[in-house]
């Protein structure tokens, strides 16, 4: 069925639960001009937090996964409520891929696709934590989001870093060990957000991790970023488009964000991809919310 998306003419529709978590919905900035966008095209919306018992999800024609920031610390409970909305609504983006894009243990999916990553190797519980005393690299969870607990090591300090894994494992979570990749101090990341697996625009991410301080966080949700709009480059497009192929659904997500890196060669690199609940940077790239919005109501036609 053809459905016009002209103002009004989904007035009559169930509206869209945007979503949110009560630590994160005066955070996220890509709310308001989500609402607006959808407003335009005549689509009722209302903001829920994820968790609140209250909500009666078959309310919603659509569940649109905005910012449940705090699922990384809660995610067995997120991955619950991904099965109980997914059979009482239809979740954006949908249950496949929000589940597959919650544990980074995802590159090496991508990588036997044929997606060029930033090399990966993961620790389970009862692994030896063995690291290299050579060059940089990075200690993070598989789980986790905004940088926490991420940290950056140099050269020789591979007891730092197995004290950093060994805590993490104790805690049950699988670690994430990456070389630190040199040309993010100065070109920093390039994040390009598609939509429908098209790209819509792009934003250069600063380095955020430095050597012996803590990371500056916004309410321990997510570390400081400084963020500035950027023109990718048509490889980083290329490879955008090889990891939207490469993610396992029913067609391209509705949304995603995929960061890349230049590795030492100027090749381009996957460092990860936000198909969960991602900054969109919306304010950066006028008429984005417009693309995102029509994204979002080609779900009415579904």
């Amino acid at each position: 069925m053809n459905i016009d998306l002209s103002v009004g003419s989904l007035g009559n529709a169930r509206p869209v639960a945007i979503v949110t978590a009560a630590v994160s919905r005066h955070l996220d900035q890509d709310i308001a001009p989500t609402l607006a966008a959808l407003s335009d095209l005549g689509i009722s919306t209302r903001v829920v937090e994820w968790d609140d018992p209250t909500v009666v999800w078959s309310d919603f024609a659509l569940a649109l996964v905005r910012s449940p920031w705090d699922y990384s610390t809660r995610l067995s409970e997120y991955l619950e409520w991904i099965d109980r909305v997914d059979s009482e609504s239809t979740l954006v983006n949908e249950a496949a891929v929000l589940r597959w894009s919650s544990d980074k243990h995802y590159l090496l999916d991508l990588e036997r696709e044929g997606v060029p990553i930033i090399p990966s190797t993961f620790l389970h519980s009862g692994d030896p934590v063995v690291l290299s005393s050579a060059g940089e690299f990075v200690v993070k969870p598989s789980v986790s989001a905004g940088s926490r607990d991420t940290q950056r090591y140099r050269s020789g300090e591979s007891d730092k870093g197995i004290l950093h894994a060994e805590r993490l494992l104790a805690q049950g979570r699988d670690v994430l060990i990456q070389p630190y990749i040199a040309s993010v101090d100065e070109r920093g990341e390039t994040a390009l957000v598609c939509f429908d697996g098209v790209v819509s625009h792009a934003v250069r991410k600063g380095p955020i991790l430095s050597h012996g301080s803590a990371m500056r966080t916004v309410d321990g949700l997510y570390a400081v970023e400084d963020i500035s709009a950027r023109n990718p480059t048509s490889e980083e497009v290329h490879v955008a488009a090889l990891v939207n192929a490469a993610i396992p659904s029913s067609g391209p997500p509705t949304y995603v964000r995929i960061d890349l890196v230049q590795g030492d060669g100027g090749e381009i690199l996957v460092l990860e991809v936000e198909a969960n609940e991602p900054s969109l940077f919306l304010d950066l790239a006028p008429g984005s919310a417009h693309k995102y919005a029509a994204s979002i109501a080609r779900h009415f036609r579904d």
